[in-house]
């Protein structure tokens, strides 16, 4: 246990510094935006078209390791509207809600936190995670919140495709992964650019976490209770990747090649804190945000003890 905190609490221990930033107002909340802007469209994508490079297609895009993440994520929406809405919530509120206990914070956090924990080949079980809650779970998640809006499901749902299509980070993979397949490496001095921003990617990306987990709850206006919203945490942390394993297992006796690494790698993404994003999407749809602002800050402080017992129980050593 001992050797998994000392990769895990690094990183929580980022999120943390960011989270103080903000709340003693050492980072303006002016600066959020920039600093974002600089994780989304430089440093990530750059670590991404690294490994990208780096990581056989078969790998990122393999059919066994896609498919079951692909139905927990779909038992998780399905669950968590239809337990919110038995509740009362309204169908936007819901969706929303299902969005954070479904979508894992795996771009800004799980890349790095995986590797770190498991070595270079879970980049491509993490990032087909990534590419699946981008394209399916969230276009599934803001399609359902469209029903109760004057636009429609269908208008949502094109709104999400238009933003995961407008999203740096599928483009930085399938580029990393063209240049893999073709064999080509970057320039020197360029492949020296490339290297810096993504090795500024980690502690600027978990920085931010926390920086926007600390407006997020500012910010925060809902009713919904912290009974409600432990519950919904819970779904994510524990849930999502006891599914996860689950389907696995049950892919595996089924005959399907699926290796105890990905595997691991697929739980532990699950069992990674709500993606903090959803709160901007949420704000910007005018859903609860109160809620999803609660939800994603309890799940990614109760994460450091679950996160690192599912990575004790898993990780081989």
């Amino acid at each position: 246990m001992q050797a998994i905190l000392a990769v895990t609490l690094p990183f929580f221990a980022l999120v943390l510094c960011g989270y103080l930033a903000a709340r003693w107002r050492l980072l303006p909340e002016s600066a959020l935006p920039g600093l974002n802007g600089f994780v989304l469209f430089f440093a990530l994508p750059c670590m991404l078209l690294r490994f990208g490079m780096n990581t056989p297609l078969l790998q990122l895009l393999n059919p066994v390791v896609l498919g079951v993440y692909l139905l927990a994520a779909l038992a998780m929406v399905g669950l968590s509207v239809a337990g919110l809405r038995m509740a009362g919530v309204e169908l936007r509120d819901a969706a929303f809600a299902a969005l954070v206990a479904a979508f894992p914070n795996s771009g800004f956090m799980g890349v790095p936190l995986l590797t770190a924990l498991l070595g270079a080949a879970a980049a491509g079980p993490v990032i087909g995670t990534l590419l699946v809650d981008l394209f399916v779970t969230s276009s599934l998640c803001l399609a359902l919140a469209g029903l109760q809006g004057a636009g429609g499901a269908t208008q949502a749902a094109r709104q999400a495709l238009r933003g995961a299509l407008s999203n740096p980070l599928p483009w930085s993979i399938a580029l990393g992964a063209l240049l893999g397949l073709a064999g080509l490496r970057l320039p020197g001095p360029l492949d020296t650019v490339v290297r810096m921003l993504g090795d500024a990617a980690t502690p600027v990306a978990l920085f931010t976490i926390g920086a926007v987990l600390c407006r997020s709850e500012r910010q925060a206006r809902g009713s919904a209770s912290w009974p409600q919203v432990l519950a919904i945490a819970a779904l994510k942390l524990l849930l999502h990747p006891a599914l996860v394993l689950a389907l696995g297992l049950a892919a595996r006796q089924l005959g399907a090649p699926i290796t105890p690494l990905q595997l691991s790698s697929l739980v532990l993404a699950a069992a990674l804190p709500s993606a903090s994003n959803v709160s901007l999407l949420a704000e910007r749809h005018g859903a609860d945000n109160g809620r999803v602002a609660r939800i994603i800050l309890s799940s990614t402080v109760l994460a450091f003890a679950s996160f690192s017992l599912a990575a004790w129980w898993l990780v081989p050593g």
